[in-house]
């Protein structure tokens, strides 16, 4: 057990950042000389020294980094960032982050809750692996154990906030909402504007012979050409036709199906209109410009305004959940998806045929006030199915026995739920539990669904007591689904959890009881 004597904290494994150091060293010295030498700021070898300078300061800092612990409080800093430093009087508590990387790996990280509500996260310790986790460990329980004894913490419990718990920050989802909500809107601002392009189109009529050169935009203009090249882009790039002598133009950009119909020396003739070549007709192959239509632009824009529809509800569920302690897990937001969803299946279609407005036929304004009804109710029932339940019903019907309906497994009949021990004990051993089945035996553990009870490990009930039934929270781990409770038990002194669905939770805690009943009373 930890004493609370002073903690040092230095990054692992800083031999092959010292080479980068080296490096960076190296670049200066370089960039230094070469800008003597020829006195030209703007040089390739004195940019490559200075870019390489610059990677160097960064390790640099990170080889150098170190954080600390005394009676005092908390410091940290490096040789590059000046030191920092929180007394224990100000921190209110301590907690664990969870960060994320781009292949869903899992970072560890301490927090530091201030007593006015702020965060700071401490650059050391880190963990980036199992293999970290108990050094990690250990010395997290160091900095908690000098906090409860130079400090004076605001509870006992380890917070560990995740992106699913109601601690985790609003800002990611905040701007990508407002980021999906800004594109629709441009979106929808091109729609009349693009729709008004493609009717101009085509509805121009060749250029009168008569026609002043003001009117010739609006009108079409053929002109003969000749093709010297083609460039026919395998990738994602443009390809192109070149003209002989660069004329009319000295090139158009065209699709890639386009250029391969055509060859070198081919004649073509080219439509003009609005300055730019909208046609390239050939002998053997013609091509057009296509000109996208409001419909396809209306239905981006409905997309992108159904798609932040998601963001914004988790900044909904966020600000709901805006009292609950930071590490507690809030509900899912795939309810609010579900209902977009069903809202895309008939906004998109109804913009695609209508991007303008609706018109007054029967069909399409019924299509749309049905779409309108059905849309609220959708959110109405997301709204309730997001709410927060608490666990006092589960608590209270573990507590006082109370049934309902009959259960099945009180005809002996084996009825598996699905529920997990988040510990791993002599009847979970290595967390190979999946369900907790009950009826005909005891209450036990086994790794499926059923039937039968293969490899099934007998619960002890007689040892189990009790303690609470409450939400997820960020320290359970992401496993435990969002919807379910967690029921605090005591094993013989030893902490152990169990989750599942609310209900099943309650039924499991009942048929522990009773067990547990049945026991004391054939030893009476």
């Amino acid at each position: 057990m930890s004493t609370g004597r002073e903690v040092s904290v230095r990054p692992p494994r800083t031999r092959p950042l010292w080479v980068f150091v080296a490096l960076g060293a190296a670049g200066a010295v370089m960039a230094a000389g070469r800008l003597v030498y020829t006195g030209e700021f703007l040089d390739w070898w004195v940019g490559g020294g200075l870019l390489a300078a610059l990677v160097g300061v960064a390790f640099l800092h990170a080889v150098t980094l170190e954080v600390g612990a005394d009676a005092y409080g908390v410091r940290y800093g490096s040789l590059v960032r000046r030191p920092r430093s929180l007394p224990w009087g100000d921190i209110a508590d301590l907690r664990v982050h969870i960060q994320y990387g781009r292949h869903g790996e899992e970072y560890f990280r301490v927090g530091v809750l201030l007593r006015d509500g702020r965060t700071r996260r401490l650059p050391l310790p880190l963990s980036v692996s199992r293999d970290d986790r108990p050094d990690f460990d250990a010395r997290l329980d160091e900095l908690r154990a000098l906090h409860r004894r130079h400090g004076a913490p605001e509870s006992d419990h380890l917070a560990v906030i995740s992106r699913r718990t109601a601690g985790r920050g609003a800002a990611v989802p905040l701007i990508l909402c407002v980021l999906l909500l800004a594109g629709a809107g441009l979106a929808a601002w091109l729609v009349p504007v693009t729709g008004a392009t493609k009717d101009a189109w085509e509805s121009a009529a060749p250029c009168a012979a008569e026609a002043p050169p003001a009117e010739r935009e609006e009108c079409l203009t053929t002109r003969p050409a000749v093709i010297a090249r083609t460039e026919v882009n395998g990738g994602k790039g443009p390809s192109r036709l070149y003209f002989a002598d660069g004329r009319p133009v000295d090139r158009v950009t065209v699709s890639r199906e386009g250029a391969r119909g055509f060859r070198a020396g081919d004649r073509v003739e080219l439509t003009v209109w609005r300055r730019q070549v909208r046609v390239v007709a050939g002998e053997h192959h013609v091509w057009r410009e296509h000109f996208t239509d409001a419909g396809s632009v209306a239905v981006v824009a409905a997309g992108l305004a159904l798609a932040a529809g998601y963001p914004g509800a988790r900044v909904l569920l966020r600000r709901r959940g805006r009292r609950l302690p930071d590490d507690e897990v809030l509900p899912s937001a795939l309810p609010f998806a579900g209902a977009l969803v069903v809202t895309a299946l008939w906004l998109l279609p109804l913009c695609y045929l209508h991007p303008l407005g609706l018109p007054a036929a029967p069909g399409p304004l019924a299509w749309a006030a049905a779409g309108s009804l059905v849309t609220p109710v959708l959110l109405v029932l997301a709204w309730r199915a997001t709410r927060i339940r608490t666990p006092q019903v589960a608590a209270t019907a573990a507590a006082t026995g109370a049934t309902g309906a009959v259960p099945r497994e009180a005809a002996g009949e084996d009825v598996f739920l699905a529920a997990r021990f988040l510990e791993s004990t002599d009847y979970n051993p290595n967390h190979f539990g999946t369900h907790v089945v009950l009826g005909d035996g005891p209450p036990a553990v086994v790794p499926h669904p059923g039937p039968g009870r293969f490899a099934a490990k007998a619960v002890p009930a007689h040892r189990l007591t009790v303690k609470g039934v409450r939400r997820p929270r960020g320290g359970d781990g992401d496993g435990v689904p969002r919807g379910w409770h967690v029921a605090e038990l005591d094993d013989a002194g030893q902490p152990v959890r169990l989750t599942a669905a609310p209900a099943d939770l309650a039924r499991i805690l009942r048929s522990l009881d009773a067990v547990e009943t049945a026991t004391g009373t054939d030893n009476a």
